[in-house]
């Protein structure tokens, strides 16, 4: 059985280590706000000019105004901070954000990230994703793991425009986890009563596992 989108979050969160400064994507990666484990402590910074986000709000506690770079209203934490954009974005050029937790459109097996634009179809722009990926020290991609037309996302090559060559350190789909090694993409962890032979079958690009998914 596939991991849901609130499982996929939760998954992903599990990534997070006591005193990183954290940027979540667009989609999915927004999800993990909820799921940061009590026993450690992060600081979530958006491109708009946000550090010290937390979980999205209940309906009494919406502020129009509050809100992240996808446009979606979020809570503060205490000590929270807002500032100009262009400070944020100094903050992710600057190398301060320890791990990017984002979406993608396809995710090659050398770690090339796609996940900005279809070419032919209108898009406001690339956001911070450029700048995310080139400036941050990990990065995490969480994603269904076929398109909803049924092909592949996890290819030996992207052939969307790309975001960065070479950047993702590990992909969280809804059928396993896959880190990107030397050699293509390593099964560490599959979702539960997900078997190997439905991940080979879905994933264009050669797939190896190691012994957590054997």
């Amino acid at each position: 059985m596939a991991w849901t989108r609130q499982q996929m979050a939760a998954r992903a969160a599990r990534e997070l280590e006591n005193g990183f400064y954290v940027n979540l994507g667009i989609g999915i990666p927004t999800l993990v706000a909820n799921y940061i484990p009590q026993e450690i402590t992060v600081t979530l910074q958006s491109e708009n000019g946000l550090l010290g986000m937390g979980p999205f709000p209940h309906a009494s506690e919406v502020d129009a105004d509050l809100i992240n770079a996808g446009k979606e209203t979020v809570t503060y934490v205490p000590g929270a901070s807002i500032f100009s954009s262009a400070d944020s974005f100094a903050m992710i050029r600057g190398g301060h954000i320890d791990l990017a937790i984002l979406g993608a459109m396809q995710v090659s097996e050398r770690g090339d990230l796609a996940n900005w634009m279809i070419p032919g179809k209108r898009v406001k722009g690339m956001g911070g994703a450029m700048d995310l990926v080139s400036g941050v020290r990990r990065v995490v991609v969480v994603m269904e793991h076929v398109s909803a037309d049924g092909s592949a996302k996890l290819l030996r090559q992207c052939t969307l425009p790309l975001t960065g060559a070479g950047v993702v350190n590990r992909v969280i789909t809804d059928l396993c986890v896959l880190d990107v090694a030397h050699s293509g993409f390593e099964v560490i962890e599959l979702a539960p009563g997900v078997t190997r032979e439905e991940v080979e079958r879905r994933t264009e690009a050669s797939v190896g596992f190691n012994g957590a998914a054997a």
